[in-house]
């Protein structure tokens, strides 16, 4: 009875975060292809207007459309998101693999290493390479990526260290598989579930850090908009024109709790 309360909780939750993922997918698809207006059109007759028919989320206080900016700060953002994930993970289930399965003095190094990086808040690290290296898309994904490195390899050394001793890679071991054959095709897909809900979990923190360095002003830079951007630009307007922050806000945690519920619904399985 308990298993089958977790499977129907586990099933709810990648049932409610896939409708709400596969929604801001669409209307990021959409945004590459047609968006209501351009949004850095802007219009001095319609500053801060509200929601109406012709402008459905408002405009902001350069008369942009507001939707029109969503649907596009909501495709950098996921841009920025989608490298952050897929560098840091590249590199971190290179380095963890390589330390877990080898182990020896090369590991004792690189994880000194790893922990002092992972003593500092990855939003930190970010700020100093992007003071360093300047602001840009580009340049927050290098710098995101760096920052997450040591979560995903500290993540998959664990992981391969339980596996290397188990009895298939034994067996492999005596078949004459090579240690980088075992490592990619034996070792590493059965890890694939702990390393997909890690991935979940790190593309909401992608998401935030890179609406946090946005929201600073040492992310993404006009011409080009994301959802960071467009709260910092809203925040001296909360009060007499509410919906130009609540309108990328309520964007913003969509994305998160879509893929929230997955990456819920993921570790659930574990």
């Amino acid at each position: 009875m308990k298993k089958k309360l977790i499977n129907s909780s586990q099933k709810g939750f990648m049932i409610a975060g896939g409708i709400i993922t596969a929604a801001m997918l669409i209307l990021i698809i959409v945004s590459i292809f047609y968006t209501p207006f351009d949004p850095t059109y802007m219009d001095a007759e319609n500053i801060l207007a509200g929601p109406s028919l012709k402008h459905f989320m408002g405009t902001d206080n350069m008369g942009r459309d507001i939707f029109s900016r969503v649907m596009e700060g909501s495709r950098t953002t996921l841009l920025i998101a989608a490298g952050t994930v897929a560098f840091g993970t590249v590199f971190g289930t290179a380095i963890g693999a390589f330390c877990g399965y080898f182990g020896g003095m090369i590991d004792e190094i690189l994880m000194r290493i790893i922990d002092a990086l992972f003593a500092f808040p990855s939003i930190l690290l970010a700020l100093v390479f992007v003071s360093l290296f300047g602001t840009g898309k580009y340049n927050v994904i290098i710098a995101l990526g760096v920052a997450f490195i040591p979560s995903y390899a500290r993540i998959v050394r664990s992981e391969f260290i339980k596996e290397k001793n188990m009895d298939y890679v034994a067996m492999a071991k005596l078949w004459g598989v090579s240690d980088i054959r075992i490592m990619a095709v034996h070792i590493l897909p059965n890890i694939s579930t702990v390393l997909v809900s890690s991935i979940m979990i790190g593309f909401n923190n992608a998401v935030l850090a890179e609406a946090g360095l946005s929201f600073l002003g040492i992310g993404v830079q006009p011409p080009d908009a994301s959802l960071g951007m467009m709260l910092s630009d809203a925040g001296q307007y909360i009060f007499s024109s509410p919906f130009y922050v609540l309108d990328p806000g309520c964007v913003l945690v969509l994305l998160i709790l879509g893929f929230s519920l997955l990456g819920e619904g993921l570790g659930r399985e574990r």
